[in-house]
């Protein structure tokens, strides 16, 4: 089975401090994912000054008389920021990413030699930021949250009209909500989505805790992206639905064990338990004494460990045999003591 691509959500709690930001690499580093992902945006362009804050995001800070602008303006990082973080990923031996929100963010992301990006559930219905996904991307990892069967087919669409290659798309199931219901998460839909589009899917986790991720990967995952922070106490809409360093840790070693169990799909003995065979498996024994001579029955054998003799699978061929000499109970058969 292909390594499962981890992507440490970072987002936007690092809360607009490149300090934080830093922490936040160090822990993704730490605890062995593949990818650290922030999101680039400009608000003026995402957002209206007036736009009302989502239930969890009011739930999620405490403060409800906060409208998104200004919460979503506290969590811009600048290029400068970008860089240093950038910078900071390569001495840390982690892939930096980010999400663009709007147009300019994909511009700018570009720039700075991304070809790999990354639709997030709420862009999926604009058309002209898919467009120039399309035309600007290389590859692409399309999240489908909130989305229909047919919304995401028209998505593509749009992607691949524009210029991408539909086999350079990777779909996300996803249930958009933080945190995410386990009665809604229905990762048999990651499959759907698989088997309708042909694509390789992967799964962006909102629950609480690591065992949806982890089951994802046994039913196909590609990818896993799940939110993390330092610190859930800390201020800011995603922390509490997100995972803490050492849960975020033992969620990859998870997955690897997962992905190290799923094997091949070959069924066959392994090295570990073919030296095992013998002490397992039984062998045709003697059930009772007998004279030398003696033409055998069912009744004469049984069946016991080890099983370096003649196999129970081989009975028909023993029954009405004559052995050669005397027989001992509980003795093991051999060939060569068969006529």
């Amino acid at each position: 089975m292909n390594r499962t691509l981890i992507i440490a959500e970072a987002g936007v709690n690092h809360n607009g401090s490149s300090e934080l930001a830093f922490k936040l690499i160090d822990a993704a580093a730490n605890a062995g994912a593949d990818i650290v992902k922030f999101q680039t945006f400009k608000t003026d362009l995402l957002v209206t000054v007036d736009a009302k804050k989502a239930g969890y995001q009011k739930k999620n800070t405490g403060i409800t008389d906060e409208s998104q602008y200004e919460m979503l303006r506290k969590l811009e990082l600048s290029k400068s920021q970008h860089l240093e973080l950038m910078k900071y990923c390569e001495s840390r031996n982690i892939r930096f990413w980010s999400t663009a929100f709007d147009n300019d963010s994909i511009d700018l992301l570009a720039k700075l030699g991304m070809s790999l990006f990354k639709i997030p559930s709420g862009e999926i219905t604009n058309k002209p930021y898919l467009q120039k996904i399309g035309k600007t991307a290389g590859e692409v990892i399309l999240s489908t949250g909130m989305a229909t069967i047919e919304e995401i087919s028209e998505a593509i669409n749009v992607l691949t009209n524009a210029g991408l290659p539909k086999g350079k798309i990777t779909l996300l199931h996803c249930t958009t909500e933080y945190p995410a219901p386990i009665h809604e998460v229905n990762l048999r839909a990651m499959v759907t989505m698989r088997d309708t589009f042909g694509l390789e899917t992967g799964y962006s986790d909102h629950t609480q805790g690591i065992e949806i991720p982890i089951a994802a990967v046994t039913l196909g995952a590609t990818i896993i992206e799940k939110h993390f922070t330092l610190d859930r106490n800390l201020p800011g809409p995603d922390h509490k639905s997100s995972l803490e360093p050492d849960e975020l840790k033992k969620m990859v070693d998870s997955i690897r064990k997962v992905e190290a169990a799923l094997g091949d799909g070959v069924k066959k003995p392994t090295p570990s338990e073919i030296k095992n065979r013998i002490a397992a498996r039984k062998s045709i024994h003697l059930a009772h004494d007998l004279p030398d001579g003696h033409v055998l029955t069912s009744a004469d054998l049984i069946m016991k460990r080890p099983g370096d003799g003649i196999s129970p699978m081989q009975m028909e061929q023993v029954i009405g045999r004559t052995i050669q000499t005397k027989g001992i109970a509980n003795t093991k058969l051999l060939w060569e003591d068969l006529l």
